[in-house]
């Protein structure tokens, strides 16, 4: 055999079983998920003919317009508070951390190593009623008894989600400061830039491609989230995933549900064509 046939032979066996798994378990579940969208609903009936009907309802229907608009902002919020508690935390730990490097990075990762459930439900414990929250309050003074202001409402959801999906933002924004040449940072100080100047001008342009990977981490994870809001949020503090989970589980229309989800998937999927050609993909 030639050398350009072991070639090939060898790409072709190294590509086909990583695809063959890809197609079986997510490629062909996600194209029948996307067939289902377009076909009609009738009590618990799927009829199977092509209709736009559904996601003309994911979009005109009022409730579910709002819904999608309140993801969207819940989803961009924890972007955004994830981002700045990331920064200074993964500039700590990519230049200041010396030998506690390993230990804090451990810290930073064991959250993951946690059921979720347990994360959503710590937060139930540490905001609720009776919880510790209110416990230190109550305690130190500054409230005469307990508050339900903590628990069940969209502050409760944003923060519950800034802690869980933090890691996420922390990973790549560590990984993007370590890839950082110093001497370009020493080099704005030597020619007169001011550290604010040089975060604008330097830092933030080179890490770019690290904050824009976990910022799309954080906002997709986020998108797709439906038990936080379940467990900790309010009656109307639903997001677009438990319309989802709703349309699947209790109303069995799967139609409908199929296309919230098919406008969850074309906008992630927008998003990632989009960041792609800033170099984001290969930070993830």
């Amino acid at each position: 055999m030639s050398s350009a046939a072991s070639k090939r032979l060898g790409f072709w066996i190294s590509f086909l079983p990583p695809f063959g798994w890809m197609t079986v378990f997510y490629l062909v579940p996600l194209g029948a998920l996307l067939m289902y969208a377009f076909m009609r609903h009738e009590y618990v009936h799927v009829i199977r003919e092509f209709t736009w009907e559904n996601f003309r309802q994911a979009f005109t229907n009022i409730g579910y317009r709002n819904t999608l608009i309140r993801t969207l902002w819940i989803a961009n919020l924890v972007t955004l508070i994830d981002t700045l508690l990331a920064l200074p935390v993964a500039y700590f730990l990519a230049f200041r951390a010396g030998r506690w490097k390993q230990p804090l990075m451990i810290l930073v990762l064991l959250p993951l190593w946690s059921s979720y459930l347990v994360r959503v439900f710590a937060w139930r414990i540490i905001l609720g009623y009776n919880g510790i929250l209110n416990g230190v309050l109550v305690h130190t003074g500054l409230l005469h008894e307990p508050s339900t202001l903590f628990l069940y409402n969209k502050f409760s959801v944003v923060l519950t989600l800034c802690y869980i999906w933090l890691p996420f933002m922390i990973l790549p924004l560590t990984t993007a400061f370590e890839r950082l040449p110093v001497k370009l940072l020493e080099a704005s100080a030597d020619l007169g830039a001011t550290p604010f100047r040089t975060l604008r001008r330097v830092t933030i342009p080179l890490i770019m491609p690290g904050l824009l990977a976990g910022g799309l981490s954080v906002f997709s994870l986020t998108m797709g989230d439906y038990i936080t809001p379940s467990l900790i949020g309010g009656a109307g503090d639903i997001l677009i995933g438990n319309l989802v989970a709703s349309e699947f589980g209790v109303a069995a229309n799967w139609p409908l549900g199929s296309a919230f989800a098919g406008v969850v998937l074309v906008l992630l999927f927008a998003l990632m064509a989009g960041l792609s050609r800033k170099g984001v993909l290969e930070n993830l």
